[in-house]
């Protein structure tokens, strides 16, 4: 189980399974709910500081034990990294049903392929892959990819037809254009700066366009969607949309965009964590 428990103060309160955690929360700018003493009694907190780092604070050693959690029918190993990221993005609940569910519909006995890019610990892998597609999953990371794969495991899904690949993003699709290969499906969750696993630097507001640009050439004939979403400012739902609108040359298509929310407190309040834009020949009903 997940969920935010409280946040406001510019952090969050969250219950991961047995244990509660306070992490950093840049968009809560209300005050918390609930009083000091539900934010004080945690198992962990993570504090990041003014240059960027940040440090764990335990008071329960066993959670630095990796332990699992559901959301919905989905499964991640989690782990308190450096970065104070927990391997799990509950923002992309709704993003990783939808897509499940439009593969199910769409498949119809035909090969399905699925480019997933910056695909960090395969929540989304494992969502389309579960739904009946192929899917090449990429990271820089030889880490992530092989957390991903863990994910894969505990959730009975390691036999899935997903191809688990450590490269850089440019690279991998400046290859898959020369080979020739094509897409029914492509989904990206692009970082606001990373480097490749041989130093390779990806800046987003230099990088994102013209990535989009190729990915437009990876389209099959009988392309079905593409997810981009981002959590850096200035990268709204809208300004996704105008993005793929500009750079993905497909016909016959409709939008759906908006924050992705993470429900907290009583579930009327909601904690918006980035933003997305899905472009799809088929968009299926809520």
């Amino acid at each position: 189980m997940y969920k935010i428990i409280d946040s406001g103060g510019f952090k969050k309160l969250e219950q991961v399974g047995s244990y509660r955690i306070v992490r950093p929360s840049p968009q809560s700018v209300w005050a918390p709910s609930l009083a000091s003493k539900d934010w004080s009694d945690v198992d962990a907190v993570f504090e990041r500081f003014s240059g960027g780092d940040g440090a764990w604070t335990y008071h329960n050693p066993e959670i630095r034990q990796p332990f699992e959690v559901s959301i919905d029918q989905w499964k991640f190993l989690i782990k308190c990294t450096d970065f104070g990221h927990l391997g799990i993005f509950a923002e992309q609940r709704d993003n990783w049903n939808r897509l499940h569910r439009l593969i199910q519909k769409r498949v119809a006995g035909r090969e399905f392929k699925v480019l997933n890019l910056f695909a960090y610990t395969g929540g989304m892998t494992i969502a389309c892959a579960a739904g009946g597609a192929k899917v090449v999953h990429i990271d820089a990371s030889k880490t992530s990819v092989s957390w991903a794969r863990e994910n894969a495991g505990i959730g009975g899904m390691s036999e899935l037809p997903i191809r688990w690949i450590v490269e850089d993003v440019k690279k991998f699709v400046a290859r898959e254009l020369k080979r020739g290969s094509r897409y029914q499906g492509i989904v990206l969750d692009p970082p606001s700066f990373g480097r490749g696993n041989k130093n390779e630097v990806w800046k987003i507001e230099s990088d994102l366009v013209g990535l989009l640009v190729q990915l437009n050439e990876l389209l099959a004939e009988d392309f079905e969607f593409i997810l981009l979403s981002a959590h850096s400012n200035g990268y709204t739902p809208q300004a996704l949309t105008n993005l793929l609108q500009q750079t993905i040359k497909q016909t016959g298509c409709d939008f759906k965009h908006g924050e992705m929310l993470i429900p907290f407190g009583s579930g009327q309040s909601m904690l918006p964590s980035g933003a997305y834009s899905l472009m799809s020949k088929s968009l299926i009903d809520e």
